[in-house]
């Protein structure tokens, strides 16, 4: 059975339907206020593809972390100082950071927040420099629906440069699981893609890459309350990258808001998925780093461990890039 989120509005829930049935979102219904700019998301024309994927290009920047990298999101200029977000795993991958901007510059970058967004799997990174380069505009509601396209990007480990794939959301989740994963959606996703954008078709930030689909071991879906789907729903979920929404970091990071807008919780007036009935998890700590053992590059950065015994350990490993 092929189990997919209903929204409907803010008094109606989310249900599970059937491969049968139709997968249809309804736009959730933001705070009082914010109807003029739904208004104004229903005038505007979506981008092609190719206004999507220079954009993404633009915005897109590689993150060196040690001898491996990740991808980050530009998401503000203040002077000459400029703003990264990207995935907190990206950062364990060595404790010295540079920035790759899209005109070839190298730039060195500090830590500016990490472990600072109640367990969710986001951090920011600051550099400077005199060049102009384009701000990401993140997406300030979360009028986001079952079955919209999504556009993503990074830079993969395993390829030469800049990668761009296209495909749609196909999971809105009531709640998230641990490390802040709640948007499913079917594109491709590569090691060295985390921390890179998740875009709608206005070339809006909607989330941050972070899980790719197929993880190779252990139970990747885990709820916050300890909860995890069950095993016909987590097949299904296989098929499916993860993210991050966006306005999961705006909660905890308001200021970086495009319009003076409180974000709006992501989804909202939604009911659980189905959950295995007698499935218990130990609490686990939200950062752990992965003992030293022989390294894995099918998986693992150069400069990061593969753990002695995956199933130990919280479902971070197998799971990321």
């Amino acid at each position: 059975m092929n189990f997919r989120l209903l929204t409907l509005t803010a008094c109606a829930g989310i249900l599970l339907i059937g491969s049968s049935a139709q997968a249809l979102f309804a736009q959730i219904v933001p705070s009082a206020g914010a109807t003029t700019e739904l208004e104004s998301q229903k005038a505007r024309s979506p981008l092609s593809v190719e206004q999507i994927q220079n954009l993404a290009r633009s915005i897109t920047v590689k993150v060196a972390s040690g001898q491996s990298w990740g991808s980050g999101i530009l998401i503000q200029r203040q002077g000459s100082t400029y703003t990264v977000l990207t995935n907190e795993h990206v950062l364990r991958l060595g404790n010295s950071y540079q920035i790759h901007t899209p005109d070839g510059q190298v730039h060195t970058a500090q830590v500016l927040s990490v472990g600072q967004f109640n367990g969710n799997d986001l951090a920011l990174l600051q550099f400077n420099s005199a060049q102009s380069y384009p701000i990401a505009t993140l997406a300030a509601s979360s009028a986001i629906s079952m079955g919209d396209v999504t556009y993503a990007s990074g830079f993969p480990a395993d390829r030469d440069g800049f990668t761009f794939t296209r495909g749609q959301v196909s999971y809105l989740l009531p709640q998230p699981f641990k490390l802040g994963y709640q948007l499913g959606y079917s594109n491709d996703i590569f090691k060295g893609m985390s921390g890179g954008p998740v875009l709608n078709q206005y070339g809006e930030v909607v989330g941050i890459n972070g899980k790719h689909k197929y993880p190779l071991w252990g139970n990747t879906y885990i709820f916050r309350d300890g909860s995890t789907p069950t095993a016909e729903v987590r097949q299904e979920m296989d098929s499916s990258s993860w993210a991050i929404p966006v306005q999961t970091f705006l909660q905890y990071a308001p200021q970086f808001a495009a319009i003076a807008q409180a974000p709006v919780p992501f989804p909202v007036n939604s009911t659980p998925v189905p959950t295995e009935p007698s499935f218990s998890v130990s609490p686990t700590p939200e950062t752990n780093s992965p003992s030293q053992s022989t390294p894995s590059s099918s998986i693992w950065g150069e400069a990061e461990a593969m753990p002695a015994n995956p199933a130990d350990l919280p479902p971070r490993p197998g799971s990321f890039w």
